[in-house]
């Protein structure tokens, strides 16, 4: 049964950030969509309740919904337009702890913490 955009919560990240990240995962990147300032990540309905990583917001798919284009728009309308970077599907909680560890990895060490 394929997934609906009632099975995913998106994360936005700044967009240089959600870069890096892309680059560090590299094939195990999962979907993601641009809109010139932001990039905006998808992990399992349920996990945004607990997500709790520096730098990114949860959107609540009420208060700030995302349209999705279809597949065959590869860039948005003018610098705000939203295109789809990545069409690779990835999910569960390894998808999820990636994600996390790579903007963790992105964002380097925290002052006063572990390198």
């Amino acid at each position: 049964m394929a997934s609906t955009l009632s099975d995913w919560t998106a994360i936005r990240v700044p967009r240089i950030l959600g870069l890096t990240v892309m680059d560090i995962l590299g094939t195990r990147c999962g979907a993601a969509l641009e809109n010139g300032r932001s990039l905006y990540r998808f992990v399992p309905t349920g996990v945004g309740s607990e997500w709790d990583v520096t730098n990114t917001i949860t959107l609540d798919p009420v208060a700030d919904p995302l349209t999705i284009p279809p597949p065959r728009r590869i860039q948005g309308p003018g610098r705000t337009g939203v295109c789809v970077r990545v069409s690779v599907t990835t999910g569960g909680s390894r998808a999820v702890a990636l994600l996390r560890a790579a903007i963790e990895d992105a964002l380097g060490p925290t002052p006063g913490g572990q390198s």
